[in-house]
């Protein structure tokens, strides 16, 4: 049945050619051309429809449809076209004309560098938009709009490798072709008969080249629209709301009480982890359980779940899905929002600055403050998050390369590689025991952010994917290095809070393992010897809940015996308290609605956008 459609269709491109060359009158030529075009259009339509469209058979065609006839008929017919197109050129029976200079050259030239910068802009979003999803994930407008306002100092080499080799190479490519076929001045002429017809001139050019740009500016644009959200842009500066301000507690003017022997905090900030790494049977998606030694902490601690098994957590609320957004959000209890204007982040003495943090709380209470992280803290403004709130001592890449820790010159993934990491933790969580002051230790891995994550020498590889080797051996290195503090003789007075930062974007991952859209993944997250009385075997308040990072700040307060009166700091809730959150107590579609929108409290309180304004006039 495939061959006779096939067949059909270079019966039907015959018939045209023979009536197109009426000189070819002898049985002969007309047999020649049916041949001719039976055995192209059979082969190259049927090979389209099996190497490009990727079906299965020809000669098996039981699993057909109608339809798939239908495609078959429409690209023979597409095919025998091309073929005779190619046959009109080599016999000169179509053939290009060079065409004169215009008698207007200035606006004929304005108006190819139009058509060619519309295509070029279209190509771009369509592109850009792919390799946006493709390298972060689902990149929500609040992000992408803080992303480009943040510093990018320190980002690993491949993203801009990638960035290059996708949208801006593919914009050059297509550019290049477009404007070679749109700059050269000619017209197609056709022989029939001796007389000479002109299919398309230099005008119709230029029409067909304009209409196409801007068909292509349409989609591709639409297309970006819809795959970074951009409509929450629009909600962020357009639409107001006053969530913020109607659930927000100052954490400096709430009233909460510590206990008289400060408790000590390691915060672990693990990037990309995530439950679907787990086995179906705990809740993940995978066959096999990836993270099994942090699934084994898991049992000694507390998680509190989404759904109603063991491992769940929070839900992607708007301003809570980036490294640094997720810091933000459990330090703050605040999600991260667009800015109202440009420069309210990543600048020295202006992130967030009428915000108060637990780096604020605890330097009240007199703790020694370090956070350590593998990468340059400049990259996204980190940085200036905690010099500004609170007494950190920030020890990144650049702090490693200045003091020795690492050679001159030292460059692995994102600055240095995450064994190195724990071993300097180890060293400065000493350090910080050692001054016999309280002391809070953040940390952030980095060996499994995307793409493709990093896999030190030596490192088991019993997976197929490299990233899952990745996740393996991260998640073990991190259940090495509990283990260790677990023996220091600090840990009786310590809790140990750890989170994956945001979910994974190393979106070939999920491609491999076949990830289904309607799976809800999750960040990992445990919390490990909260003080005494604080932990909870109450399936009700660590199950089926509806909560979001900025949850995690009052809870993480509450870990290390800090009593908080109205269990709310931010708009974050205690989970331990069981006390319903924002998104239990008013909806988690209303609460995701209003926090895309702006919020003048936001702006004015938070960021203090006139202060930051004026500082910077009188700084000019």
């Amino acid at each position: 049945m495939v061959f006779l459609v096939a067949t059909l269709a270079a019966v039907v491109c015959a018939v045209i050619e023979i009536f197109l060359n009426l000189e070819k009158k002898n049985a002969k030529d007309i047999i020649k051309i049916c041949l001719r075009n039976i055995v192209c259009v059979d082969v190259l339509s049927i090979g389209i429809m099996r190497y490009f469209l990727n079906y299965q058979h020809f000669i098996d065609t039981s699993s057909y449809k109608s339809i798939d006839y239908l495609y078959l008929f429409v690209i023979g017919i597409g095919v025998g076209i091309l073929v005779q197109a190619f046959m009109a050129i080599v016999y000169g029976r179509v053939y290009f004309e060079k065409l004169p200079k215009s008698k207007h050259p200035h606006i004929v030239r304005t108006g190819k560098i139009i058509s060619a910068v519309l295509l070029a802009l279209g190509v771009f979003a369509k592109v850009g938009t792919d390799w946006g999803r493709e390298a972060f994930g689902k990149v929500t407008g609040d992000q992408l709009i803080i992303n480009l306002t943040s510093p990018t100092e320190g980002t690993e080499a491949s993203v801009y490798i990638g960035g290059f080799e996708g949208p801006v190479f593919a914009a050059a490519f297509c550019l290049t072709a477009f404007c070679i076929f749109l700059f050269t001045r000619f017209k197609l002429v056709y022989k029939f008969k001796e007389k000479k017809f002109t299919v398309f001139n230099d005008i119709s050019k230029r029409i067909i080249c304009f209409a196409l740009a801007c068909v292509i500016l349409y989609v591709g644009v639409d297309y970006g629209i819809k795959g970074f959200r951009l409509d929450q842009v629009f909600n962020a500066y357009v639409l107001k709301s006053t969530i913020i301000e109607d659930n927000y507690v100052d954490p400096l003017e709430a009233k909460i009480e510590f206990p008289e022997k400060k408790r000590n905090l390691i915060h672990i900030y693990l990037e990309s982890m995530e439950n679907s790494y787990l086995s179906k049977d705990l809740g993940g998606y995978l066959d096999t359980n990836i993270i099994p030694k942090l699934t084994q902490l898991a049992y000694d601690g507390t998680v509190f779940s989404d759904t109603d098994k063991y491992f769940g957590g929070p839900l992607q609320g708007t301003g809570t899905q980036w490294s640094l957004a997720s810091m933000v959000n459990q330090t703050t209890g605040l999600p991260m929002k667009a800015p109202g204007w440009t420069n309210a982040y990543g600048s020295d003495g202006k992130f967030l600055p009428g915000a108060n943090t637990l780096g604020e709380l605890l330097e009240q209470q007199g703790y020694e403050q370090t956070v350590m992280i593998g990468a340059s803290a400049t990259f996204g403004g980190l940085n200036y998050l905690f010099s500004t709130h609170g007494n950190w001592k920030i020890m990144d890449y650049k702090y490693a390369l200045k003091n020795g820790l690492i050679p001159e010159g030292y460059k692995v993934w994102w600055g240095y590689e995450d064994d190195k990491l724990y071993e300097f933790a180890k060293d400065e969580i000493t350090r910080l025991y050692e001054t016999g002051k309280p002391f809070n230790f953040t940390m952030e891995t980095a060996d499994t952010h995307r793409p493709g994550g990093y896999l030190p020498k030596g490192a088991k590889t019993p997976y197929k994917s490299k990233y899952a080797n990745v996740i393996l051996n991260s998640s073990n290195a991190t259940y090495e290095f509990v283990k260790w503090i677990q023996e220091q003789p600090f840990y009786e007075n310590t809790t140990i809070v750890i989170i994956g930062d945001h979910l994974s974007m190393d979106t070939k991952f999920f491609k491999i393992y076949n990830f289904t859209e309607d799976y809800h993944r999750t960040q990992f997250n445990l919390i490990l010897n909260p003080a005494p009385g604080v932990a909870t075997d109450d399936v009700n308040i660590t199950r089926n809940r509806l909560w979001a990072n900025w949850d995690y700040f009052p809870t993480i307060v509450a870990s290390i015996g800090g009593k908080i009166e109205g269990e709310r700091l931010g708009i974050g809730t205690n989970l331990f308290s069981g006390k319903p959150t924002i998104y239990e107590e008013l909806g988690v579609e209303n609460v995701d609605k209003e926090l895309q929108k702006g919020s003048v409290f936001y702006n004015e309180k938070i960021l203090e956008v006139d202060n930051l304004k004026e500082a910077l006039k009188s700084n000019d």
